[in-house]
């Protein structure tokens, strides 16, 4: 054989070792893929974290496996936790849901968990923006609208408390209406534009959702922000606490309609808490 030929026949059986162990990476990332699904299932985070970054180094374009990689470490953020080892571990899965999204910018998996993570780690503005990022995808998507509406009432909720306590006054749930004018009009100021956004996305998760009982639990409370906010104006101030009574009032209702459907089984059977019929 000569020289040519020789080179020829080596560049082919290259190729091929290089297309066989190829189809075995894939092969093996799929099984390791498999295996995090296992433990993940199993509630074992490292173990699943541990599987998928193997899968992911074997077969980098493997489906799934960057989103189930980033859930698993999505899990390991602990709510409300804002030490540097935790904050690292949410800034790892965010930036791995980031690049699902940079191939697929629709991705609303990788938008909720994004915004899930920024709520856990007390970055409420940036939750905020990526329930946003959720609704330009699905407007009508109503966890992303009651998590927003959710986020504007703990907010105006940290302003009133900020503004009455060191006044020596306390949240009455009705408008403060004997709180110090200057402390109320402060109040107003910060928590106008909070009440108006907190309430349009509340009442489009309920118009979503008709059965949505959280978000009636919170048309309760963003309608007594609201009381605040119309300081000044009794009557209006009074029409906010009769609509915040009446959406508790929906709230409990709906919430009771909702366990006793849960609970339900065909013909009406039910089911005790063990999940045996009787």
């Amino acid at each position: 054989m000569n020289g040519p030929a020789r080179l020829m026949a080596l560049a082919v059986g290259l190729a091929g070792m290089v297309i066989s162990m190829s189809g075995c990476d894939k092969l093996a990332a799929r099984d390791q893929l498999n295996k995090g699904v296992d433990a993940y299932k199993g509630a074992r985070y490292e173990e699943a974290i541990g599987h998928f970054q193997k899968a992911t180094q074997l077969d980098p374009g493997l489906p799934m496996a960057k989103s189930y990689l980033a859930t698993a470490l999505a899990q390991n953020v602990v709510p409300g936790l804002d030490t540097p080892d935790n904050l690292k571990t949410a800034q790892q899965s965010i930036a791995i849901f980031q690049e699902v999204l940079d191939k697929d910018p629709t991705d609303v998996n990788s938008l909720k968990q994004i915004a899930g993570i920024y709520y856990n780690v007390k970055k409420l503005d940036e939750a905020k923006k990526w329930q946003m990022k959720v609704l330009a995808v699905d407007p009508k998507d109503p966890e992303a609208a009651y998590t927003i509406g959710s986020i504007d009432w703990t907010l105006a909720h940290e302003h009133v408390l900020a503004e009455l306590t060191p006044a020596g006054a306390t949240d009455d749930g009705e408008g403060n209406a004997k709180a110090p004018k200057k402390v109320m009009e402060t109040i107003k100021a910060e928590n106008g534009p909070l009440v108006e956004e907190g309430l349009h996305y509340l009442l489009q998760a309920v118009d979503n959702r008709p059965n949505y009982d959280d978000a009636m639990a919170y048309l309760n409370l963003i309608y007594r922000r609201k009381a605040d906010v119309d300081y000044g104006d009794d009557a209006a101030r009074k029409a906010d606490v009769a609509a915040a009574e009446d959406w508790r009032q929906k709230a409990m209702g709906t919430r009771k309609a909702n366990e006793a459907k849960k609970n339900a089984g065909p013909g009406g059977i039910t089911m005790d808490s063990n999940g045996n019929l009787k």
